[in-house]
Order: C-alpha cells, then structure tokens, then sequence
C-alpha cells in the first residue's frame, strides 16, 4: 500500500539525517507532505508509456511565488529535506541538474527518476495511481500566462466572474471526466512501439493516465487570448493511435471541425470563405496537412515567418518555404493582411470558448468529450446519430453569431476504429483464441477490472 510505503520511507528520510532535535508539528506535516508528493508522482511516472522523468525545483523563491498555482503546504525546506534523503538511501537517481540564471531569470528544473529497490517496491504497488490517488480538487485550473524575456511564467490574477464562470464550467466538465475511464485499447505487444513513438517525438510527453482532467491556459496576460484546454493524458496520445482510445470499454470517435480557423478569420474580417477547402485550394488538393500546419503558423506568427517552422517539415514538398508561404498568401487574398499579426491567440480564445460549450452539452448528459485541440473524442454513436454535429453548430452559432451552414461544406470531419480494424471479429474466434485475445490487452483489462472494482 502507498500509505505503508510513505511512512516507511519518511522513517528511513529521517534515519539518514542525524537531526539534534525532531521537527515541529507543523514542520512534520509539510515533511511527510512532501514525502508523499514526491512519491506518488514517482509511482505515476513508472506507470506512464514510456516511463517518464519526475521533476523537481530547486529554486526556494518558486515555493512562495505565484499562491494561487502552488500547493500551500509545500515548501522549499522540506522539499529538499525529502529529495535528499532519497538521493543518500539510493532511491533516486538524477537524470539531469537544474540551473537558474538570475540574469535572464530562465532555468530548467533538476530531472531524476526512481532505481534499485524503490523501483521495484513502487512496480509492485497494487492498483494504479490513476484510479488510486484522487486528484488534488483545490488545484487551480484557471491559469493566465505571460511573456517575459521570451520566456513563458505564471501570472496571477484578481477573480472576475469570467474567470469564476471558466473555473465552474471546467469543474462541471472535469467532474464528468473522473465519473468515466477512458483508456487506450493497444495490445501489450504494441506498446513497446508506442513508447518509442512518444520518445522520439518532439512535443509528446509520455500518457500518464492519472491525468484525467483539464486546465485551462490563456497567454499573453489575458483572458482574451489563448484559453485551450490542456494537460490531459489523451492529448499525448500520437494521432495514428487516438482511435484506440476508449471510454467505459466502448469504441470512440474523433470528430473535427473542418476548417475552423479559416471560418473564423475570414468571419471576424467580414468575407466570405466560399465553397472550396481552405487548404485545398493552396497546392491544389494536394499536402493539406501541411498547408494547414503552414497556415496556423502565419495566423499564430507576429512577425513574418521567412525561415520555416521547425515544426513544419517540408521535406516531401518540392518547393521552398516562401514559395510555400506565398502560395497560401494568394489562395487567401481577402485575408492576407491577417498573417503575420499574432491574431492566432484571440482565435485560439474563439475556439476554446466554441470547444467549452461543445463539453458542456455533453458533459450535461453525463457523457465524456475529451478535447484534442480543435477536435474531440467521443463514444461513435453520437456521431452517428448527429447529436455531435448539432452540438457543434450550436456552439459556433452561439459564440460567433453566424450559422456555419452558410459555408458549401461539412462542419466536421469524423472516423472510428470499425471491427475491420481488429484481427478478427469477435463472433468469428473460438475459444482460445478469444482467451489469447483477452490476454494480449492484458494492461488494458487490468485498469479497467480496478475501475470497476473502485466502483
């Protein structure tokens, strides 16, 4: 059991010290604290695909910084008491030192991960720290960013009730996330491939399926910019595997808008889109994945863009970037004055509003709609029986105050994992090889088994 293990622990911590006198009361409470913080975020670490880095800061000023995103009970002192104490008992190991540079005001935090016999103890631990350890209520999940020095912080925020009506709606909607379990269906033989996946990506961090719910993140120092959801455990999850994802065992769907940074810029400039694909139209059908990555790039960038991307890899398009940025300037004459002036951010703050309301209708009905930028995860057969689109139009309406009917083309796009995608339907195997089935999901089964037996 966890619990065992803390004490046990916070006792060795304490053998190790040599302390002259025991702590406080107070000081007892944020040490056994801190023991447990770091402990639990091990035991999910070992349990994310691929097993991730566990992180700590080692900057006393950030414990106090910032109240309304830090847990109050946490402090540099015993932080350090506790990491410690684990690094002399060879619990830990570091992976990577932190630094702070007090001149740019930049660092990166100190990196380390579990070794030898804690490992081993936190492998063995029984159940799983996503269905285990509850989620901490009173965390903020409303947080407002700014750019300082070419550097992302914290900014805190006097309470208005836009932002007290954002925290209520993301509670509404995170309470109906933890009420379900959503899971990925991959055999156990797959994984290997997935980790390796997420490892030698850029941008994805490993799924840790404790990460059941979401924040919300508005940039530049306002609450008019930005404003996506973020932090959830499917949002790592790499596009090829997302329609493995399940919820409550059943088969999803990812439904998208099409097009929907196109509608709204064209929509908020007064011009008319027209009936042909935005993305289309530029190459001529052809590379639509990266004419779209190129253009948010330019709606997003502040400043014109003449080196691509490091995002964007044009290494299957013959021809050169400005050619490229070109092309998309002229397929889009009536809006061309919009590239290149930041307006990414307030239509990221248009679409995540758009993106809150399509959550709610469902969350309303009890029913998961898990958030990937501008798309959604949902059981398929509300696809099928077109609450999804509905939902949708309604939201755009409501938000932008057009219908997108308007526009000659389909408001989402959408697929799902049919019984063809299996090796075999399940009224066609027998016995054994349903068995053999059952077992090659095995990691699969067993949280859903613990969801259950939770209950």
């Amino acid at each position: 059991m966890m619990d065992e293990l803390i004490k046990e622990v916070s006792n060795r911590i304490e053998a190790t010290e040599g302390r002259k006198r025991s702590r406080t009361a107070d000081e007892q409470l944020r040490f056994e604290h801190a023991v447990h913080v770091v402990l639990v975020d091990l035991w999910k670490a070992v349990k994310s695909a691929p097993i991730r880095e566990c992180s700590i800061n080692k900057r006393s000023g950030w414990y106090s910084e910032n109240p309304r995103y830090r847990d109050p009970v946490l402090t540099y002192k015993q932080m350090m008491a506790v990491f410690d104490g684990l690094l002399k008992l060879g619990f830990i190991e570091v992976t990577r030192e932190g630094y702070f540079d007090r001149i740019i005001y930049q660092g990166k935090t100190t990196r380390f991960v579990a070794r030898d016999e804690l490992l081993e103890r936190l492998q063995e631990l029984d159940g799983h720290p996503a269905l285990s350890v509850q989620p901490d209520k009173d965390a903020e999940t409303i947080i407002l960013r700014n750019t300082v020095g070419g550097k992302k912080v914290l900014q805190e925020y006097e309470d208005t009730p836009a932002t007290e009506r954002y925290r209520s709606n993301l509670k509404k909607i995170n309470s109906c996330f933890l009420r379900h379990w959503c899971d990925l269906e991959v055999q156990d033989t797959e994984l290997a491939k997935l980790e390796a996946r997420i490892a030698n990506h850029a941008t994805k961090e490993p799924i840790d399926f404790s990460q059941r719910t979401l924040v919300r993140i508005f940039s530049n120092g306002s609450f008019k910019q930005g404003g996506r959801f973020y932090r959830a455990w499917w949002q790592n999850v790499p596009s090829e595997y997302r329609k493995y994802i399940t919820i409550d065992e059943k088969r999803t769907a990812e439904f998208d808008f099409s097009q929907l940074n196109p509608h709204l810029l064209y929509h908020s400039n007064y011009k008319e889109l027209g009936s042909e694909d935005a993305y289309d139209r530029v190459l001529d059908g052809e590379h639509r994945g990266l004419v779209k990555q190129a253009f948010n790039a330019m709606v997003q960038a502040s400043t014109p863009l003449k080196n691509c991307p490091t995002e964007i890899d044009l290494s299957g398009l013959e021809m050169s970037w400005a050619e490229l940025r070109d092309r998309i300037i002229n397929a889009h004459k009536p809006i061309s004055d919009q590239f290149f002036k930041g307006v990414g951010n307030h239509l990221q703050f248009v679409d995540s509003n758009i993106a809150e309301r399509v959550m709610l209708h469902f969350a309303n009905m009890d029913a998961p709609a898990l958030p990937v930028h501008d798309s959604f995860i949902l059981h398929h057969a509300y696809g099928e029986s077109g609450e999804v689109e509905e939902a949708m139009r309604r939201a755009f309406y409501e938000e932008v105050g057009e219908h997108i009917s308007k526009v000659d083309k389909e408001i989402l796009t959408w697929d799902y994992r049919k019984e063809a995608d299996a090796n075999t339907a399940v009224e066609d195997m027998d016995m054994d090889a349903i068995l053999r089935a059952d077992n090659d999901l095995s990691q699969w089964r067993s949280r859903h088994r613990l969801w259950y037996a939770q209950r």
